[in-house]
Parts: C-alpha cells; structure tokens; sequence
C-alpha cells in the first residue's frame, strides 16, 4: 500500500511538472501530438530518474559510470559527470520513444518531446527530494525544498533539454549530417548549462542564487523566443 508520505511526495513532484507541461503543449496548439507520444515521453522521463538516482536514495548504491566518478572526481569534473549523464539520457529516451518516429514531422516537435521528457524526469527526481524530510515530519523544510526545486531544477532541466530541442529544429530541414551536428552541439551546450548552474548553485550565497535564477529564466525566454521563431516558415530560419 503507497504510504501517506510517498503519495504526497509523488504529487509534489508530477503536479508541478505536469503545469509546466501544459504551457509548452499550448505552444504547440496548432498542430499537437498525439498525446500517447506526450505520456511515453513523460513516463520515460520519470523511468530514467531509477537508474540514476534511485540507488542514491534507496540501496546506497550508483550506476558503474557515476560511481567511479564519485570515486575519481571531484568538483566541477564530478558536475559535469553527472551533467553528462543526466543529459545524455533524456536525449535518447526523447529519441527513442518519439524523435525517430513519424511523429518528428515538424520542427517544434523536437522542443515539445525533449520538453517532456526532462519535465517528467525532474518530476521524479523532485519526488525523490521531498521524500526525506517528509518521512522526518520537517514541513518548513518540505516547503522551502520544493519551491527551490521547482524553480531551479525543473527550470534548468527544460531550459537544457529545450536547448538541444531548439538546436535540432533549426537544422530540422538540412541534412543528415547537419542534424547530427546540432544534435551534438544541444548537448554540449546543455551539458554545460547544467554543469556550470549546479556549479554556482552549490557556490554561491542566498544573495547570488536570486542573480543565478533570474539568468536560469532570461533563458527560458531566450527559448521562447527561439520557439516563436521556429513557427514561422522554414525559409525564414532554416
């Protein structure tokens, strides 16, 4: 039977997520996707959070790859490990449960089903979260956890998931070659933007974390302005 504790963790994480969802579906109003593609991709996102994050919380224990990580690295050098990971993965559930599929028809799908994922990869891991101080009892800690997570680490999941989105829907019309390029280029920019937020966010002061958010949503603006752009006819940006 799901605990009381469980149950309320779950909904702190999915509820959040699942607004968030809803204003990029909107985005996409014109011309939706099918919403069996929507849901797997959300799924996927929240399947991803087991093997990387799990073991930290429940068996003590990490994939090979962040283990030796932990054991090697330090610092901006562990960051970026994780980074990587995290990345690297919501990129290829996105890919395949949706971007290899007829339902990649248009550019705006790629942001949309990257989107998705992250928004249901942050949903569990910000589950994960309030799980510890909710079984202690700690509600200002409940509080203060969850508004931090889901104004910086949803935002800074979309934001770098996004990224790699916009990157491919610019090159949606060139080659196979061009598109292999931006998708490598996504991911390098979305592994640095979240290596170097986790960076200062674990530096910086409670004056400098206001400045690091405010730049974590300038750009979730500069996406949305990407995405208007890319609902405009392909000549216009391809």
């Amino acid at each position: 039977m799901l605990s009381p504790a469980l149950f309320i963790a779950f909904l702190g994480g999915v509820l959040p997520a699942l607004l968030w969802l809803t204003f990029w579906l909107l985005e996409d109003r014109l011309h939706p996707e099918p919403k069996r593609y929507i849901f797997f991709c959300f799924i996927a996102g929240m399947i991803l959070v087991t093997p990387i994050h799990i073991g930290d919380y429940l068996f003590g224990i990490v994939l090979p790859l962040e283990k030796l990580a932990l054991l090697h690295l330090s610092g901006i050098k562990l960051l970026f490990v994780w980074a990587f990971i995290e990345e690297v993965a919501k990129f290829a559930a996105a890919y395949v449960v949706a971007l290899r599929a007829r339902v990649f028809d248009e550019p705006l799908d790629a942001v949309i089903y990257l989107v998705t994922v992250a928004l249901g990869f942050s949903a569990a891991e910000n589950a994960l979260f309030l799980m510890n101080p909710l079984t202690q009892g700690n509600i200002l800690q409940i509080v203060v956890t969850g508004d931090l997570r889901f104004i910086g680490a949803t935002l800074l999941h979309t934001l770098s998931s996004a990224t790699i989105g916009i990157a491919l829907a610019f090159a949606f019309y060139k080659g196979r070659e061009a598109r292999l390029w931006a998708a490598l280029w996504g991911v390098v920019l979305a592994v640095a933007l979240h290596t170097l937020f986790n960076f200062f966010i674990l530096k910086a002061g409670s004056a400098s974390t206001f400045w690091i958010f405010l730049i974590i949503w300038l750009g979730i603006i500069a996406v949305l302005l990407g995405v208007e752009r890319i609902k405009k006819p392909a000549p216009i940006y391809s």
